[in-house]
């Protein structure tokens, strides 16, 4: 049930991180209450068509103060590969409301552009702006937490990235992620650390038994302690989940 629950909360999240404004905010300035209500017709065009740019491209020329409209005209950049674009709009988006798409910016340096050092950057700024839960990335499948845990492992740094994660997954309101205690097992191996590895994989498995590379992990875990019948077993499992 509690897997169910996580996995609703996340969907739900993912639907609403970015939800448009409601326009009625800036009815006291006129330009910028055009500019909201540009953005509301772009935004019941097909994202990135022709229309849709055209409106958030009105939206912003009437009020460039305001970032969802350079955030929304950002989007399709990002998904057309079309980085140097995407950037332009993004980082002024950032710089109207960085509390808003600071983890939006980290993330996207992660999983689209693996700059590491850049993701480190916004999120680490994030979380010292801000006194509350710094919140999950835009797909709802990773806190921002794991996702600057898995920015430092991946620069080499994997004490830091170890902190992190224990001081996530060991807060008051820890929820189990989809893959936290997968990454945190791999950490583990990668670091030489076997038996811990195959424990925080075992956790994973109760609670997302899902992904056939949490198997393979425990296989050449088990393989460096020597222990080659469970090698095996994992290993095959592996290949059947895979």
């Amino acid at each position: 049930m509690k897997k169910i629950i996580t996995l609703i909360a996340l969907f739900l999240f993912s639907l609403n991180l970015y939800a448009p404004p409601n326009c009625e905010i800036y009815k006291a300035d006129d330009n910028c209450y055009k500019s909201c209500k540009e953005a509301m017709k772009a935004i019941k065009y097909r994202q990135g068509s022709y229309k849709s740019q055209k409106h958030f491209k009105q939206s912003i020329a009437s009020c460039p103060n305001v970032a969802y409209p350079y955030m929304e005209k950002a989007v399709p950049y990002l998904k057309r590969g079309l980085f140097i674009e995407w950037k332009a709009m993004i980082d002024k988006a950032v710089e109207l409301s960085p509390e808003e798409y600071l983890g939006y910016r980290g993330w996207c340096r992660l999983q689209f552009l693996r700059d590491y050092e850049g993701a480190i950057q916004d999120i680490e700024t994030l979380k010292s702006l801000v006194n509350y839960d710094i919140g999950y990335c835009q797909t709802g499948d990773y806190h921002l937490n794991v996702a600057l845990a898995l920015c430092y492992k991946e620069i080499g740094n994997l004490e830091r990235a170890r902190e992190i994660f224990l001081q996530y997954i060991n807060s008051e309101d820890y929820s189990d992620g989809l893959y936290d205690y997968y990454h945190l097992g791999v950490l583990e191996f990668e670091d030489g650390n076997f038996r811990a590895a195959i424990n925080y994989l075992d956790q994973q498995i109760k609670t997302n038994d899902y992904l056939g590379e949490t198997y393979y992990y425990k296989a050449l875990a088990h393989h460096k302690l020597n222990q080659l019948d469970l090698y095996t077993q994992n290993l095959e499992k592996a290949e059947n989940y895979y």
